[in-house]
């Protein structure tokens, strides 16, 4: 009777790890999906900025978003999967969110700037949760090389939120409060 419990505990306990892997895969997806659509929306948040250090934080995280995007290509490699993008309603949202900032603010002002960087960190606080949710998961999950991966992505998203912090306390918000 002890033998068939734990048999029995084990194949739940596979199963909840086929689960949860499911759970992460999925996540996976989706990030993927939100990075590649990212990086078509940089250029053109870069090309809309008015202040010139705003334009490089944008250009500068361009190039490591695309960095990130083969970093998640190497972590569904890690573990097992094929690489491939889940459409991330999240994203696509915030992302409309910048364009209709760039639509409903005057060209070469700091309010445009302003807004732009409210939109960007909206960005990054989602790339923030969902790489920490997916570090935490690899770990679980055993994926201590993909968990790497993701924790470095992880850096370079909270960084990015810094810089965006700073740019807009150091001067854009004020500048914007004399428009």
């Amino acid at each position: 009777m002890k033998t068939t419990k734990s048999n029995s505990a084990t194949a739940t306990s596979e199963k909840n790890g086929e689960k949860l892997k499911e759970l992460f895969v999925d996540a996976l997806k989706d990030i993927y999906w939100a990075e590649k659509h990212l990086m078509k929306a940089l250029p053109k948040l870069a090309k809309a900025a008015t202040s010139e250090e705003l334009k490089a934080a944008f250009e500068s995280h361009l190039t490591e978003t695309e960095g990130h995007v083969t970093k998640v290509e190497q972590v569904f490699e890690e573990i097992g999967e094929k690489a491939k993008a889940k459409h991330c309603p999240a994203m696509e949202g915030l992302i409309e969110e910048g364009q209709e900032v760039i639509e409903s603010t005057d060209k070469g002002t700091s309010v445009r700037d302003c807004g732009l960087i409210m939109a960007a960190q909206k960005v990054e606080h989602y790339e923030i949760a969902s790489y920490g949710s997916l570090r935490n998961l690899a770990g679980l999950l055993g994926y201590k090389n993909a968990a790497k991966l993701l924790q470095s992505i992880l850096e370079e998203e909270t960084a990015a939120d810094e810089k965006l912090t700073n740019l807009a306390e150091s001067q854009i918000n004020e500048e914007a409060l004399q428009e």
